[in-house]
């Protein structure tokens, strides 16, 4: 009897414990599954009056330049899920713990279908556009003259400008006004009211008139079509950062391109970060994961964080500490920023974020 006993008591024993194991493995399983969610985390620094891989981020060739001291970085931002990776349930509730993370479902980050070389390549080509406009906007800032041309980048299905207008095409005028820059083009087609206008272009080194009638987005007129800056500078400046994509840097680019066009250190030897994208004219636009990028700026030692206007329902309450944050609209509002608290001026008396 006992022998019997313990017989059924040795095969519960092992069908608790492969249960357990069962369980256990299940559990493991689940955990591991991808969920449809992308968690951002602190990316690192980069100083843009440093070096990388033994080079200077920002290389001027052709003109005078300085040596500038203290530290002007660009912040990042790491993206796991979507693509690129997976996200597990333990990353997400991990995450969900961590005050300088982010969760976002996937399909607000990355459109279906998107494929990990579509991400890299639309990355690569956002930071290419970005480094060039940070040189325009720089260069602008101390009134340096160089030549601007505004391009066609895309003609989507559907467009009003589909059939007339073509990827590669130089917008030369718009319903009889010069072309300058994006907001002479919007100025003029706010004229016109949605009535047909002339477009003139130069396509294959001559110039071809389109008659387009505007269609109206997010309650502006508009050509319905991509553009791209192109520009001719009168001498070379080299941005180059190759583990960084997308166009967030540029603020901070421009920033770095003016400090090192200009002698002394406009960071009196400070510790300064920021994020923000930039146009030619100087205007700071706004960016994604503005949170992690405040921690990864005071992770790496910065003690004042520029951070473009628009993004400032996203700073409030998310300021670690130690950071004083000061909001900037314009490139000339961030230098201004900057060169004030080298000079010792409280960032508490500068523009700030606040709630509501």
């Amino acid at each position: 009897m006992e022998a019997v006993s313990q017989g059924k008591g040795t095969g519960r024993g092992f069908a608790a414990v492969t249960s357990a194991l069962a369980a256990l493995v299940l559990g493991a399983t689940v955990v591991a599954v991808p969920v449809p969610y992308v968690v951002e985390s602190p990316g690192p620094a980069y100083n843009t009056l440093g070096q990388t891989d033994g080079k200077d981020v920002i290389r001027v060739t052709g003109h005078e330049s300085y040596p500038a001291g203290g530290a002007l970085d660009l912040t990042t931002v790491y993206v796991n899920g979507g693509p690129n990776s997976d996200v597990g349930l333990l990353d997400l509730a991990r995450s969900w713990f961590d005050r300088s993370r982010g969760i976002l479902p996937q399909r607000v980050v990355y459109p279906p279908g998107t494929t990990r070389q579509q991400v890299s390549d639309e990355n690569a080509a956002l930071m290419q556009d970005s480094e060039q406009t940070s040189v325009a906007a720089a260069l602008g800032n101390l009134g340096i003259a160089y030549e601007q041309r505004i391009n066609v980048a895309s003609v989507p299905d559907g467009s009003p400008s589909a059939g007339k207008l073509r990827v590669g095409d130089q917008l030369a005028s718009v319903a009889g006004t010069k072309v300058a820059s994006l907001a002479s083009v919007q100025q003029a087609l706010a004229a016109a009211k949605g009535t047909p206008v002339q477009v003139v272009v130069v396509r294959d080194a001559k110039e071809v008139t389109e008659t387009v009638t505007p269609m109206q987005s997010q309650g502006k007129w508009v050509l319905g079509v991509g553009i791209r800056y192109t520009f001719s500078f009168p001498f070379t400046i080299n941005v180059e950062l190759d583990r960084v994509g997308g166009p967030s840097a540029g603020m901070m680019f421009a920033l770095g391109i003016v400090d090192k066009l200009t002698p002394g250190d406009m960071t009196g030897g400070k510790h300064v970060a920021g994020t923000g994208t930039i146009t030619p004219d100087g205007t700071v636009g706004p960016i994604g994961g503005i949170d992690q990028k405040l921690y990864g700026a005071r992770s790496a030692g910065a003690t004042l964080f520029l951070a473009p206007a628009a993004n400032c329902g996203e700073v409030v309450g998310h300021v670690p500490d130690g950071l004083a944050v000061v909001k900037v609209s314009t490139l000339a509002e961030a230098r201004s920023a900057v060169e004030g608290y080298a000079q010792g001026r409280d960032p508490a008396v500068m523009p700030q974020c606040r709630a509501g």
